[in-house]
């Protein structure tokens, strides 16, 4: 009953109705298949992509809890954020070509025991580089489930379904990226950083259960070289659209990551009440893909327009953070700053991976899927530990030794200190985000004129 319901929520945030489920599909050749609960299956996918987003930003909130259960050295602490991070990001690329030869059901479903197998071993470590090679597993095998979901939505979906489709599972990402503080933060709270791994696993069993019944898709053969295709990076609509996600990344993954230690250091703030605050983060990205559809279906605003105002949400939202986040102010002026990070990375949610995807070949979906997701996965390991990286050294500059360590991992007692790393490091990523916008902008130029000049010389 649990199931249906979340499924019935999940398809009306959507917009789609299960006539569209699966519209006849596109022009690729692929084993004959029929899906009986069309419902269910799409929430099997969709719970197993929800725990992908959910380990990136939710498990820095257990960092304090794990340091006093299995150690607080420092470099191998930090791998427990990105080991996940890193290990994802690597191997998106290489599932990405896997999955065009092996199909892409098979390694969705690989992925999806290779990912439990990954939450088991971290909920039983009981040393912290046990829990590192736990968590790198989780990436390795969350890797094969991304790359594979993508594709087998691609291919299922045409037309306006596919759009809504694609809208439902950017939703989900930015969901389970919103959310990750706010509900690890109540795992940790009852049951301890250990069920934070045991929920992932749980999810994860409960997809792998439910993918039983998806068809085999997207079986190919093709050659190593072929299957490691960039070319999609050639289409300045491809490449613009890998760069939203990227500033998604610099501008509120980062932020998202490590706002709960900032509460904490700055304010003093216990791990629950952090999570809870971060829900403000969480709503906007909840409710802006459907806003966004419907304003688009309505009217004639672009999604280039969208992403031109996420952009802007994210500046704003960063330079609120830098003003406002400060041991002398109220902790609820950070509000606004922290609602506008989550419009900034939740309005281009529900189009971008359909925009990316239309500029290139459909049987290339599974390839440009991979690199799409290198790109998004990527960006978010190395801007999420190259955050770290600067505010630490900035902390232990001023702070050397051991203690300056626990205050840039969000110990208490020199809320100053930590202000400062906080500035450094927010400023960089400020900085990042216009450097990328600025970039966004030329290419979507250059794909608009290259546009007109095709549509031009097919005028007789």
């Amino acid at each position: 009953m649990i199931k249906v319901r979340l499924a019935s929520y999940l398809i009306a945030v959507s917009g789609l109705s299960g006539s569209q489920l699966l519209e006849p599909p596109s022009a690729i050749e692929y084993e004959e298949f029929s899906v009986p609960r069309p419902r269910l299956l799409l929430l099997a996918i969709l719970l197993a992509q929800f725990v992908i987003p959910l380990s990136i930003s939710g498990t820095a909130v257990a960092l304090p809890s794990i340091a006093d259960d299995l150690g607080s050295n420092p470099a191998p602490l930090q791998w427990v954020v990105n080991g996940f991070n890193v290990s994802f990001a690597i191997c998106t690329i290489v599932w990405g070509a896997c999955s065009d030869r092996i199909g892409y059901t098979r390694s969705f479903r690989i992925g999806i025991v290779v990912a439990a197998a990954g939450g088991a071993v971290s909920m039983l470590s009981s040393s912290i580089i046990v829990l590192d090679i736990g968590r790198t597993i989780a990436g390795i095998g969350s890797a094969a489930v991304l790359t594979g979901a993508a594709p087998i939505l691609s291919h299922l979906f045409t037309g306006k379904a596919r759009a809504q489709a694609f809208a439902l599972f950017g939703t989900i990402n930015g969901l389970g990226l919103a959310a990750g503080p706010a509900l690890s933060g109540l795992l940790l709270a009852v049951y301890d950083w250990q069920g934070i791994f045991a929920g992932h696993t749980i999810v994860l069993a409960l997809a792998l259960l439910g993918s039983a019944r998806l068809p085999q898709l997207g079986r190919s053969a093709t050659s190593l070289r072929e299957m490691l295709d960039f070319s999609a990076l050639k289409s300045p609509q491809f490449l613009a659209m890998t760069l939203v996600p990227i500033a998604g990344a610099v501008g509120f993954v980062t932020f998202l990551t490590y706002l709960p230690s900032a509460l904490g250091a700055t304010h003093g703030l216990p791990a629950g009440a952090t999570g809870t605050l971060m829900l403000v983060m969480t709503i906007p990205v909840l409710l802006s893909p459907l806003l966004v559809h419907r304003i688009m279906s309505r009217t004639s605003i672009s999604p280039t327009l969208i992403v031109g105002a996420s952009f802007l949400c994210l500046l704003a939202g960063g330079i609120g953070v830098l003003l406002l986040l400060r041991p002398d102010m109220p902790v609820a002026v950070s509000v606004a700053p922290m609602v506008l990070l989550g419009l900034g990375f939740g309005l281009p949610l529900g189009f971008v991976d359909a925009e990316a995807l239309a500029a290139v070949p459909a049987d290339r979906s599974g390839a440009a899927s991979g690199v799409l997701n290198l790109f998004r996965i990527g960006s978010e390991a190395v801007f999420v530990a190259a955050y770290a990286a600067v505010l630490t050294a900035v902390v232990t500059r001023a702070l050397p030794g051991p203690s300056g360590q626990l205050i840039a991992a969000g110990g208490t007692g020199h809320p100053w200190i930590y202000h400062d790393g906080l500035v450094v490091a927010a400023l960089t990523m400020i900085s990042l985000v216009l450097i990328l916008g600025i970039a966004f902008t030329v290419l979507t130029r250059a794909a608009h004129n290259a546009a007109y000049s095709v549509a031009t010389d097919a005028v007789p």
